[in-house]
């Protein structure tokens, strides 16, 4: 390997002190232009790389922001980080991206990672089964700010930043129950999560608001995936009762729901209205158009890194404010409204 040049070999070549060539470098204001336009023309000649690394070390400060997410496929994340990006290159911060895939022990293992990265401080989103915040411990002792969106723990030593999520859940199933539903049944995710039981806390609370009986049930607990949606279709296929409203807490398995239940020739939505959660885009291009709640994303991410950023540079405490909540919209579409 070739050996990397320093500032000490650059100011050998020049017969000047590397003090000089370290300050010409950094654009310090004592050396002249000229200097600094020798100094950096022989750098670049002799393919001087800066130790960003060891400078970043004393002082005790990297410009990278870490961000752990479940899945780096989801529209939803994708839209989150796309907010995240734009604020942190605008304030001159890096991130550093992994992902849990779903899986708690990936997800130790990224905490652990980021701490050893020295990243300033953290964004998550836990993973599905996510059990408790004792690894993230290492970041609280040190005081290094920890942030969770979307998923989060509660825990008040950080910041949760998250959607009114039992108001997307009763939006979404009220507007079923105005459309003339009687037997809704709710597709979700895992119930440790808060999303999941938020959402589900606002669709016992529409059903409840309509004197509508509450039936264990009616409620799927699934992954989400497209086999849960065929899972939830065969059940409405062989159910005794007659099942006329969908609330799918994701869009992607209400789409799954909606295409396997138009194959055995379900009308959408005469015979079953579906509302799904998230605004993918898919929902406007599929046949008939998915009714979804609008999630705001970008919004979301960029909140979640003004609020890191404004703290690093000391100019709010995140440790004040325990929950930042955002808006979610109903959006109505093809699929969830009758025409009376």
């Amino acid at each position: 390997m070739s050996k990397e040049i320093t500032i000490y070999d650059i100011a050998i070549s020049l017969n000047i002190s590397p003090a000089t060539v370290s300050r010409a470098l950094n654009n310090h204001d004592a050396i002249s232009s000229n200097t600094k336009a020798l100094i950096n023309a022989k750098a670049e000649e002799l393919g001087y790389r800066s130790n960003k690394f060891a400078s970043n070390l004393r002082k005790q400060k990297t410009n990278t922001i870490g961000v752990i997410v479940p899945r780096l496929n989801s529209t939803l994340m994708s839209t989150i980080l796309a907010g995240m990006e734009k604020v942190a290159n605008e304030a001159g911060y890096n991130l550093l991206i992994t992902q849990s895939l779903e899986s708690f022990k990936k997800e130790i293992s990224n905490v652990k990672t980021m701490f050893n990265s020295r990243v300033d401080g953290l964004m998550v989103s836990v993973s599905y089964d996510t059990e408790g915040y004792e690894h993230f411990k290492s970041f609280i002792d040190k005081k290094i700010p920890l942030i969770f969106f979307d998923r989060t723990l509660d825990k008040s030593e950080c910041l949760n930043i998250v959607i009114d999520n039992i108001k997307g859940g009763y939006d979404a199933t009220k507007h079923l129950l105005e459309q003339g539903c009687k037997n809704i049944i709710h597709v979700t995710g895992n119930l440790k999560r808060n999303v999941y039981a938020d959402r589900l806390k606002g669709y016992k609370q529409a059903l409840e608001e309509f004197e509508m009986p509450f039936k264990e049930e009616n409620v799927f607990v699934t992954d989400l995936t497209t086999e849960a949606g065929r899972t939830v279709v065969k059940a409405i296929k062989e159910s005794q009762e007659i099942i006329d409203g969908i609330f799918v807490t994701n869009d992607f398995c209400a789409v799954t729901c909606m295409g396997e239940l138009k194959k055995l020739g379900y009308s959408i939505p005469n015979d079953i209205a579906i509302v799904g959660f998230n605004n993918d885009p898919l929902t406007e291009i599929i046949t008939p158009s998915l009714s979804t709640v609008y999630y705001p994303g970008k919004e979301m991410g960029e909140i979640a890194a003004k609020s890191m950023i404004n703290h690093l540079n000391g100019l709010m405490d995140i440790g004040h404010t325990n929950y930042i909540v955002l808006k979610s919209e109903l959006i109505i579409r093809d699929s969830s409204e009758r025409k009376v």
